[in-house]
C-alpha cells in the first residue's frame, strides 16, 4: 500500500503562528484497501447467530458491522496520515493533534418506509361444523374393526387387490397393487371407487373407471381416465365410539373427564389455532411488503448461506443425515434461489430497522420472560433468568418479537372474515 498522504487529497492551513489545520479528503476507492484490512483483522472475533465464530461471511459482516468497523478504522487512518505528513514535510509538533470534524458517508441501501403500511388481516370464526368434524376425526381415530360379509355404508374398510386394465379389460403388466386398504369414509378415496364398493361382498371382482382429479398446480389439459379391476379380499366394519366420559378420559389421558369440559377446550384449541395462523399470515404480509419496498442487491454469500441452511434441514430428515444418491443439489439451489434472496434481504432490512428503532433487550425483558415461562417449564425463575442472560438465541427471539409488535403497532390493519384462509 502506498503512503496514505500520497494518495489522498491533503490541504494545510495556518491558523496562527503555532497552529495548523490539516484537511484530508479521500474517495471510497482510496479507503477500500484500508477498510478491507480492518475487516480481516476483526473477522476472527465476530460472532453472529447461525454461524461459527470466525466463519461469518465477509459480506454479512460488512452489512451488520461495517459502519462501526469503518469508523474505528477511520481514526487509525487519520492518525497515520498525520504522522506521515509530519514526517514527510518535516513539521515540528508540540503536543498531540485534535480531531475537530469527520464527515464520512457510507454507501449502503436506503431504509425505505416500514411504518404506516396498510395490510389486511384474515380472520376465521370456528363453526359448529368444524367442531363436529374434529369430533368425528377423533372418534374414527379411536374406532374398532370387526369382520363383515359385505359393505353396507361408508364406515367400512375394504382390503383389495387393484389391477389397472386397458379399455378392453386386459390387465396392464406391472400395474397391480396388492392389499390396498380403502376406508370408504375418507375423502381421499375416489367417489367412483366408493360407489362400486358400497354394496360389495368379500370375494367379488368389480370394475370401475376413475377420472383423475385435476391439480391446480399442474398444467391444464385433458386427463385420461384410469380403468381398474378391484378384487375384494376382506371387509371390516368400523365401529365408532360415542363421545362419552370414558372416551374423553382415554383421549386426554385423564386431563378432562366430561364431554362438556372436553368440547369447551376443543373449541378453545381450534380458536387458538386459527388466531395463531391469522397472526402468522399477517406477519408474512408485513414482511413481504417491507421487502418489496427495498430494491437492492444482496450479498451472494448470504443467499448461499440461506440455501445451505435449507440443505442442512433436508439432510436432517434422512437417518444417515446425508442427501440420497442422485440428489440434484444444483437444481435444488436454483429452485430455492428466490427464497434465499428474499430471506437474505429481510435479514439485512430487519437489522437496519432494529438499529434505527433502537430495539434491544434489557433486564426487565428477561425478567418478564422468566416469569411467563418458569411455571410452564417447571423451573426456578432466577435460574431460568440466569440462563436467558447468557443465551443469544433467547435475546434474539425477544428482539424479533419486539420488532413484529412494533411493525404491527405502526401499521393500518383491516380485518376480513373468511371461511378458510389459504
Amino acid at each position: 500500500m502506498r503512503e496514505l498522504s500520497q494518495v489522498m487529497e491533503v490541504s494545510i492551513t495556518d491558523i496562527n503562528d503555532v497552529q495548523k489545520e490539516i484537511e484530508v479528503t479521500a474517495s471510497a476507492e482510496e479507503l477500500t484497501p484500508h477498510f478491507e484490512k480492518a475487516y480481516k483483522e476483526q473477522l476472527p472475533r465476530i460472532e453472529i447467530k447461525g454461524f461459527r465464530k470466525g466463519k461469518v461471511p465477509l459480506d454479512l459482516v460488512k452489512k451488520l458491522h461495517g459502519e462501526s468497523i469503518e469508523q474505528q478504522s477511520l481514526d487509525s487512518i487519520v492518525n497515520d496520515v498525520y504522522r506521515q505528513l509530519v514526517r514527510g514535510r518535516n513539521i515540528q509538533t508540540v503536543g498531540d493533534p485534535v480531531l475537530t470534524e469527520m464527515d464520512y458517508k457510507r454507501g449502503e441501501f436506503e431504509l425505505k418506509d416500514y411504518k404506516g403500511l396498510t395490510v389486511e388481516k384474515l380472520i376465521h370464526r370456528v363453526t359448529e361444523r368444524e367442531i363436529e368434524g374434529e369430533i368425528l376425526r377423533l372418534r374414527r381415530a379411536n374406532s374398532s374393526l370387526s369382520p363383515a360379509a359385505e359393505v353396507t355404508d361408508d364406515e367400512h374398510v375394504v382390503t383389495a387387490d387393484i389391477q389397472e386394465i386397458d379399455p378392453t379389460g386386459n390387465p396392464l403388466i406391472g400395474k397391480k397393487t396388492p392389499d390396498v386398504r380403502l376406508y370408504l369414509a375418507e375423502e381421499s378415496v375416489f367417489e367412483e371407487v366408493k360407489a362400486v364398493l358400497r354394496h360389495a361382498a368379500a370375494g367379488s371382482a368389480l370394475r370401475v373407471t376413475v377420472t383423475p382429479r385435476r391439480d391446480a398446480s399442474q398444467p391444464t389439459g385433458r386427463k385420461e381416465p384410469t380403468h381398474l379391476e378391484i378384487t375384494v379380499k376382506k371387509i371390516e366394519k368400523v365401529t365408532l365410539p360415542e363421545l362419552d366420559a370414558d372416551l374423553v378420559k382415554k383421549m386426554t389421558k385423564g386431563k378432562y373427564e366430561t364431554p362438556e369440559e372436553f368440547l369447551k377446550h376443543l373449541r378453545e384449541d381450534l380458536e387458538r389455532y386459527w388466531q395463531d395462523r391469522s397472526e402468522r399470515m399477517l406477519t408474512d404480509l408485513l414482511i413481504g411488503e417491507i421487502v418489496r419496498r427495498h430494491d437492492f442487491t444482496v450479498p451472494e454469500s448470504l443467499v448461499r448461506t440461506v440455501i445451505d441452511s435449507l440443505l442442512e434441514e433436508l439432510k436432517d430428515r434422512y437417518p444417515s443425515k446425508r442427501l440420497p444418491p442422485g440428489f440434484d443439489e444444483k437444481d435444488f439451489r436454483e429452485k430455492n434461489r428466490a427464497y434465499g434472496v428474499f430471506q437474505a434481504k429481510w435479514y439485512l432490512v430487519r437489522e437496519r430497522i432494529i438499529e434505527a428503532e433502537k430495539l434491544g433487550v434489557d433486564a426487565s425483558d428477561l425478567d418478564r420472560l422468566a416469569d411467563q415461562e418458569a411455571e410452564k417449564l417447571g423451573m426456578d425463575k432466577n435460574r431460568l433468568k440466569t440462563f436467558y442472560e447468557s443465551s443469544e438465541a433467547v435475546k434474539s427471539r425477544i428482539v424479533s418479537d419486539k420488532l413484529l409488535s412494533f411493525l404491527k403497532a405502526h401499521a393500518t390493519i383491516s380485518e376480513r372474515v373468511v371461511e378458510d384462509p389459504v
